[in-house]
């Protein structure tokens, strides 16, 4: 299995499409966006190639290939609005395994580190992210990546029934001073 991973610069309508696809994905919906009620859970978004052009505004976004196969997305921001440390050059985080062929091969451990090189040739040194409390493997990944638990934001996100927690997670990549500790 080869994993590739490419900067988008120009969103195409396969791009789109496969975005469409992951971001109405009702196994994915409670895993990549917070969603207050059920109505939320069940509201689907078209993504576009403009759509997709707005978020290059704002973000860093990588694509991921397994075997030259579009199979999922991470991106970066730099220090948005919603970081629970308001610490000056943070990247915010996200990953998305879009396609199922691509969950449980270990492609996401092979993204985040791919993703912390392209964060840290940017001079940033910390790293933040929110999980939901329910999803424990990425949880479990995180860790595994040296990532903290600092906070957690009750009642953050509906899901099977319930509200979940956010679990809101930092990592100091060390390029400026160790801060962990």
């Amino acid at each position: 299995m080869e994993v590739t991973f490419k900067k988008l610069t120009e969103p195409t309508s396969q791009i789109a499409s496969a975005y469409d696809r992951w971001e109405n994905d009702t196994s994915l919906i409670p895993m990549v966006r917070p969603n207050p009620d059920q109505d939320a859970l069940e509201k689907r978004y078209e993504v576009t190639t403009e759509n997709l052009k707005q978020r290059l505004k704002n973000h860093e976004i990588f694509l991921i290939y397994m075997n030259d196969e579009l199979v999922g997305e991470m991106n970066y921001m730099i220090n948005p609005g919603h970081l629970h440390k308001k610490e000056q050059d943070t990247a915010w985080i996200g990953i998305t395994i879009g396609e199922a062929a691509g969950r449980g091969k270990g492609i996401g451990f092979e993204a985040m580190m791919y993703l912390e090189d392209r964060i840290k040739e940017k001079g940033l040194d910390r790293v933040e992210l929110g999980v939901f409390e329910f999803n424990e493997k990425a949880q479990k990944l995180y860790r595994n990546l040296g990532y903290k638990e600092i906070a957690r934001i009750p009642d953050f996100t509906y899901w099977n029934g319930s509200k979940w927690a956010d679990i809101r997670m930092e990592k100091f990549l060390g390029i400026k001073s160790n801060k962990e500790d």
